[in-house]
């Protein structure tokens, strides 16, 4: 009893040191993720948004207003003032081809990836003016955020003449006269870069859409669309891209077109996430290598559970700053193999090279390394560690099935 007690002082010491490297990796994987995007998205570019243009115009209109004024005697005089104010008028947006093409390309700093991207945007949009006077208009194109950048911009009516841009606090715009029913085309085009995700504001607010094409092309084939964002009306895989389409005669709708970019396996999440469930293969290892020793007759001395523990300790430490020079895979295969190493170097000088091997070796491999690694496979780790968990069981059920447990010292009565 005084020995099961001392291995479990040992497997709690080693709890408390994993969650102490666990909180640190988490710690610095948070300071990186604020301090590395707010990087990213100056050198690169934030996560870009949208929106349509607009055309305006605006009529002076007379209009009468009730003014309260006090009179000499202090009661209440009610007077008419007629005034004349401008008022703003949006012609329709009639029609809207869009065609964009996002180019992945992901971007690490410190511990975290990032996916950037260049997107090529090219849009034809048609105003008409529906009333039966000639309209100054004034055409406005959001340009957005900051610490943005446009390259190659340029503003051309429908039959590829060039248009003069004025740009002021985020907007472009020019002035043109739309005659009695007269419909205009323009086209405007434009190369960016982002980070994360890339959104088409459809209107302003709740609004409606009028015949509205927009489709997108990309280089990579693992599409995510945000919350609140619009399915496409048809899409599909086209070589090692993706293609989507989003088309509308007439719609009223407040949500935006949207699509999130692939993130790759980041190492600092990956790595506190191994660290904190190493407690559990420890766990496993303890067990299985206390089975095997009693059923084998070896008596481990609790010292030996703590060079274990120690073992397993090299490997989280090793693995959560090697990710920081070093690819995950890279990583991950060398700190396993010191891991091992450490193990059956040490216990061969007490049980032999094969004993150490087979039976102290192979479980951890898999105790440590493959539970380690089912956190690669993102959605399937607790499923695959339940399945080890009870193959674990079911192997020792029938290994120690014919033992005779009364007063063990060493020598089983069994077969095996």
């Amino acid at each position: 009893m005084k020995r099961l007690l001392a291995i479990g002082v040992i497997w709690l010491g080693c709890l408390i040191a994993w969650v102490i490297l666990g909180s640190t990796i988490v710690f610095r994987s948070d300071q990186s993720s604020m301090n590395r995007y707010d990087d990213v998205a100056l050198l690169w570019g934030p996560a870009l948004q949208q929106e349509p243009p607009s055309a305006v115009y605006t009529e002076t209109k007379k209009v009468r207003e009730s003014r309260t004024t006090t009179g000499m005697d202090g009661t209440a005089v009610v007077t008419d003032v007629e005034k004349q104010v401008e008022q703003a008028f949006p012609l329709t947006l009639a029609a809207t081809d869009i065609q964009t093409s996002l180019h992945l390309e992901h971007r690490r700093k410190g511990l975290l990836w990032f996916p950037t991207y260049t997107v090529d945007f090219s849009a034809r949009y048609a105003f008409v003016n529906e009333t039966d006077a000639e309209r100054r208009t004034i055409v406005r194109f959001p340009l957005g955020q900051t610490n943005t950048i446009f390259e190659g911009f340029g503003v051309q009516t429908g039959d590829g003449q060039p248009v003069e841009v004025q740009i002021e606090a985020g907007v472009a715009w020019w002035n043109v006269s739309f005659a009695p029913g007269q419909r205009r085309e323009y086209k405007i085009a434009y190369r960016s870069r982002g980070t994360n995700s890339w959104h088409y504001q459809l209107t302003a607010g709740t609004g409606r859409v009028n015949d509205f094409r927009l489709t997108m092309q990309t280089n990579f084939s693992e599409i995510d669309f945000p919350a609140g964002t619009l399915s496409p009306s048809e899409h599909g895989v086209e070589g090692d891209g993706w293609k989507g389409t989003w088309q509308f005669n007439t719609l009223v709708a407040n949500a935006p077109i949207g699509v999130s970019l692939p993130q790759l396996l980041n190492p600092g999440p990956l790595a506190s996430k191994i660290t904190f469930f190493a407690p559990v293969g420890l766990l496993f290892f303890f067990f299985v290598v206390a089975v095997f020793a009693a059923a084998h007759g070896k008596n481990l001395h609790p010292l030996h559970y703590f060079y274990f523990g120690c073992a397993f300790f090299a490997f989280h430490l090793l693995f959560a700053y090697l990710v920081d020079h070093v690819a995950i895979a890279p990583a991950f295969a060398i700190a396993s193999g010191v891991s091992i190493l450490l193990v059956v170097t040490y216990a061969r000088l007490f049980v032999g090279w094969k004993y150490a091997a087979m039976f102290m070796g192979i479980p951890q491999l898999l105790y440590l390394v493959l539970f380690s690694f089912t956190f690669f496979w993102e959605g399937f780790t607790g499923l695959s560690i339940t399945c080890g968990a009870i193959l674990t069981l079911f192997v020792m059920m029938q290994f120690t099935g014919r033992l005779s447990w009364r007063g063990l010292s060493g020598t089983p009565n069994s077969n095996f």
